[in-house]
């Protein structure tokens, strides 16, 4: 009898990039656009665990998780947030854009670490499909994002320092230092 292949893959250890299209990266979901629920990707355990639970009237402005095979400055793989048209499910992998690049520094315990934000669109999306930057997002969109980041490291006993946004050639440097 021939051995069953396991069709659910480690979501760390999936490819980076599309290999169809070198300029989309692969974004695996953690916490889904609305939710109050922050959920994180435990290797330990090879399964995506509850990590916290944002106060009433607090949610995740869009989809949130990580570029897969990448390890940011702060340990973890790097972060992005995906724009999108509609909430996906924790786990699923949303070919993306990069547009740009929130950059941060965040503090805790009196320790600093640079803790930047890549920010993305959906491959697919219909409503931003014509988002190719940062710029192309009004202003009042951008601040709400840092403003998400900075209230929701508050609320975990951390500083979170906007330094500056950049484009997406500086969103893909960052991505590229960061492979591992």
């Amino acid at each position: 009898m021939a051995k069953k292949k396991n069709r659910l893959m480690d979501p760390v250890k999936i490819s980076s990039f599309s290999p169809d299209d070198a300029d989309v990266v692969h974004a695996v979901i953690e916490t889904p656009m609305g939710s109050r629920n922050k959920f994180k990707y435990d290797e330990e355990i090879g399964s995506y665990a509850l990590s916290g639970i944002l106060p009433q009237g607090m949610m995740f402005p869009h989809a949130f998780g990580f570029v897969p095979r990448t390890r940011a400055a702060d340990g973890d793989p790097e972060d992005v947030m995906v724009i999108m048209d509609i909430p996906v499910f924790t786990g699923c992998v949303v070919p993306s854009r990069l547009i740009g690049v929130i950059e941060a520094q965040q503090t805790e315990d009196g320790k600093t670490t640079r803790n930047d934000r890549l920010i993305a669109v959906a491959a697919k999306s219909r409503d931003y499909a014509e988002v190719n930057s940062l710029k192309d997002l009004s202003d009042n969109m951008i601040k709400e994002i840092e403003q998400f980041f900075i209230n929701y490291n508050k609320e975990h006993g951390k500083k979170f320092k906007v330094l500056g946004r950049k484009g997406p050639q500086e969103a893909f440097k960052l991505l590229k230092k960061s492979l591992k």
